[in-house]
């Protein structure tokens, strides 16, 4: 060990849970001293600002050009590559699928990770859709809401719902984290002719609030131009431009495990991946916030290890679908289609929110027009995809090795998932759903213009580190995510969730972090968040 530093909090993930837990820890006392660590080397110049916002034109050409496909899977601003140097120093900062770092991910294989400051943070599509009903999940302050119906999926315990007004509450504030703003791209004259047909045929299966609308999305609107969107460092803006004396972000440092005394976490043994040295980092709390996957893997790493770690594994199901319009059925000229603002991928960006068991999907609809060289319309294309909810299942995992580890040198990880029967039900009502649609707005062959895409494919892992009323086996963590048996160790992100999240799942992982650092502030002082 070369050096011993302190502070009075240390978050483990630099991405955007971490941020969130500094930014509301940091609003609560301005003199809390903090330590982020982040594994991953900055990409695109300054810590923790979204591939978006880049300055680098090749970084942000990269990325805008996979984001455009629709499928997170490509969200990326570096290769996603199927093999690797056997040395992680040799990686480029970008993203990369769970195989490349040597992980067994055959079930599934389109997994993948940021190994870069920030995360996915910096890679995510910024897209906010709300969670509602079976996809709430209670704080510990009581629980009012209705349990899975069968569209939630979750079938073995009564997670599902929470107390209405203490939910809400932290709803509102993970918005304001995120800088969520309701109608971010579009709607156009042409989103508009959409959502028309989404109205029709979805009419009377939920309240108005929940109807097809525009999607909510993580960007602050600009007049010209790109609109930027959220990462962790407009979350927490000393991550980008170090004005905080009290904060200290180490980037290119992995934590290997925590310090365990007794019940108490009093810190992390790290490594600097361009040298190998290694540090111990001292704390009162310890957040790790690492994200689905790697959080479960240096819990078990520092030999925490309950009966459900790594279990619960969850993802919806991604069915993706591409039409172009008949411009003539719905009397459109070509010459009145609108076209993308500079910079960004789409024209307009829709939701359908899922409302239960008679419409159990999330659909993020996201259309463009295609255009000559000269910038002239030549076609508008409706992007349909649509999320299916998965069962919570314990089958489901992510299991650690005792003896073999990945590219970064942490115990090797194998991914255990496959749809129950019930699963593939829903999946098959989804495929048939989405061409339906697609046919609302012109010629479709569901042969090539259709898909279920592999596992792992939209990037929103949840339930590893999944959290629960009661020490009980079926979770890690209590409901403000400290981990059981411990009382200054906590959990937060998504793999907190212990609902089958059929929308996006990064605001939802955000009322976890807001949770986390709620309790964490109780803990260091009488005043509260």
């Amino acid at each position: 060990m070369t050096d011993h530093t302190s502070s009075d909090v240390l978050i483990i993930g630099g991405g955007i849970m971490g941020a969130a837990v500094a930014r509301l820890l940091r609003e609560a006392d301005p003199m809390l001293s903090m330590t982020m660590i982040d594994s991953g080397a900055v990409i695109g110049g300054t810590a923790g600002v979204h591939l978006h916002d880049v300055e680098d034109p090749e970084v942000w050409g990269r990325y805008n050009e996979r984001v455009a496909s629709g499928i997170q899977g490509m969200y990326t601003g570096a290769e996603v590559v199927e093999s690797a140097s056997a040395d992680v120093r040799g990686l480029t900062p970008g993203m990369f699928r769970a195989s490349t770092f040597g992980e067994n991910a055959d079930e599934m294989p389109a997994t993948a990770f940021g190994w870069n400051a920030g995360g996915m943070g910096v890679h995510w599509t910024a897209a906010t859709p709300w969670p509602a009903d079976h996809e709430t999940f209670a704080d510990g302050s009581g629980s009012v809401g209705r349990d899975g119906d069968g569209s939630g999926r979750d079938g073995d315990d009564d997670r599902a719902g929470g107390d209405a007004p203490a939910w809400q509450a932290d709803l509102d504030t993970a918005r304001r984290l995120l800088d969520v703003t309701p109608s971010a791209i579009g709607p156009t004259p042409m989103g508009n002719l959409v959502l028309d047909v989404f109205a029709r045929r979805f009419a009377g299966t939920g309240p108005g609030e929940r109807m097809p609308q525009p999607m909510p999305m993580a960007i602050q609107p600009s007049s010209t131009g790109p609109s930027p969107r959220t990462g962790p460092a407009h979350i927490f803006a000393p991550i980008s431009d170090a004005s905080d004396a009290a904060f200290t972000l180490r980037t290119g440092e992995i934590a290997t495990a925590l310090i365990i005394d007794g019940g108490q976490v009093t810190g992390a043994r790290t490594r600097t991946i361009s040298d190998g040295v290694e540090h111990e980092v001292r704390a009162r709390i310890v957040m790790v916030c690492a994200d689905a996957m790697r959080t479960p893997q240096l819990l078990f790493a520092s030999g925490i290890r309950p009966p459900a770690l790594g279990r619960y594994l969850n993802e919806h199901a991604f069915i993706t679908a591409r039409v172009l319009v008949d411009l003539d059925h719905f009397g459109v000229e070509v010459a009145s289609l609108p076209v993308p603002r500079e910079g960004e991928f789409c024209t307009d960006s829709l939701w359908i929110p899922q409302n239960g068991a008679g419409q159990p999907f999330h659909g993020q609809i996201m259309n463009t027009t295609y255009t000559d060289e000269f910038g002239h319309p030549l076609a508008h294309s409706v992007g349909l995809s649509l999320y299916t909810p998965v069962e919570s299942r314990a089958e489901n995992r992510i299991s650690f090795s005792e003896t073999e580890t990945d590219l970064a040198g942490m115990p090797r990880m194998s991914f255990e998932f496959e749809y129950s029967a019930a699963d593939r039900v829903l999946i098959g009502r989804a495929l048939d759903l989405v061409q339906s649609l697609a046919l609302e707005f012109g010629e479709f062959d569901p042969n090539t213009e259709r898909a279920l895409l592999p596992p792992g494919s939209s990037l929103h892992l949840t339930g590893t580190v999944r959290s629960g009323a009661d020490d009980d086996g079926t979770s890690v963590c209590s409901p403000d995510g400290r981990v059981w048996g411990f009382e200054n160790l906590f959990v937060a992100g998504n793999g907190v969730i212990p609902t089958s999240v059929v929308a996006n799942a990064t605001l939802t992982g955000v009322i976890t972090a807001v949770r986390a650092a709620r309790a964490a502030h109780a803990m260091l002082s009488p005043s509260r968040i």
